[in-house]
């Protein structure tokens, strides 16, 4: 399977409003590099890189209409230069994968597969970075796991709807839930998340598929990393989805955007708060009676 591939020349400076305009686009993957080709997958929450001028490539799926994505970054960054190609299979998988072992609060701990230092005293998720957007890396990604390490207890249900790589879901069963759902619209991430789930002995525990193949079930939490515009279109259907008294939280919001989102889903919820980091949002709630 082939992807297309979009390459920004800009500055250090441009790269958090670049990657905005390319994640909202649908990149599978973002990675940036220096003249030197050292690359740094989705850099930590609030690491900027270091060299002045910044190589920003991001996967498309083959068939994605990225014309309109193309003239807007040229609008926006007219001084810049941006390229697109396409990539066969072979070159993807010779593509450099790195995720970095870290721990997300006190109980979590996040590695890549081959990696066998990790600590005895946390729960740990191992994860294979592929063609699937989602390390743990991301604001928006880390957003959501901070907020699992904290409120997980054993025994719940979690739903991740766009699960990427799936590693929310897996992170949740990691922490103690029973059973996790994890959805998607893209096949790639599917494999990528049942890659995952054998990696981390947790298949028996997890199901994952297209979101009209999922299951009559309420969930006792609901996390969903997308984009803020699908998110307000589906509110009704999520809150039919978290059964009463259950939690909701929702990543991958721009700032600007966090009002239109949690207006959405103010008939539904209660308690709302919210936490920012890079410029993204994350909206927690809880679901109302009846």
């Amino acid at each position: 399977m082939s992807r297309q591939r979009l390459t920004l020349y800009l500055t250090a400076a441009d790269v958090p409003r670049a990657e905005a305009f390319v994640t909202l686009a649908g990149a599978e993957t973002i990675a940036l590099r220096d003249a030197a080709d050292d690359p740094v997958f989705e850099p930590e929450p609030s690491t900027a890189p270091l060299w002045p001028n910044v190589v920003l490539e991001a996967l498309f799926a083959r068939d994605a209409d990225i014309a309109p994505l193309r003239e807007l970054l040229a609008t926006a960054f007219p001084a810049a230069a941006v390229a697109v190609d396409v990539l066969d299979e072979a070159a993807l998988a010779a593509k450099p994968q790195r995720v970095k072992a870290r721990a997300i609060g006190a109980r979590l701990w996040l590695a890549p597969t081959d990696d066998t230092d990790v600590p005895s005293d946390k729960q740990v998720v191992r994860i294979n970075m592929g063609l699937a957007f989602g390390t743990g890396e991301h604001a928006t990604t880390a957003l959501c796991l901070e907020w699992l390490e904290r409120y997980v207890t054993p025994g719940i249900t979690v739903l991740d709807y766009g699960c990427g790589s799936g590693i929310l879901a897996l992170a949740a069963l990691a922490l103690g839930a029973r059973f996790a759902y994890a959805v998607d619209n893209d096949a790639q991430a599917l494999t990528a998340t049942l890659a995952n789930a054998a990696e981390n002995d947790a298949v028996d525990r997890l199901f994952v598929g297209a979101p009209e193949a999922l299951p009559a079930a309420a969930v006792d939490v609901l996390v969903a990393n997308i984009l803020a515009g699908p998110l307000v279109e589906l509110a009704p259907a999520f809150a039919a989805r978290v059964a009463p008294g259950g939690m909701l939280v929702l990543s991958g919001i721009l700032e600007n955007q966090a009002s239109r989102v949690a207006a959405a889903y103010a008939p539904h919820f209660a308690e709302v708060s919210q936490a920012s980091r890079d410029g993204w949002v994350r909206l927690s709630g809880r679901r109302k009676a009846g």
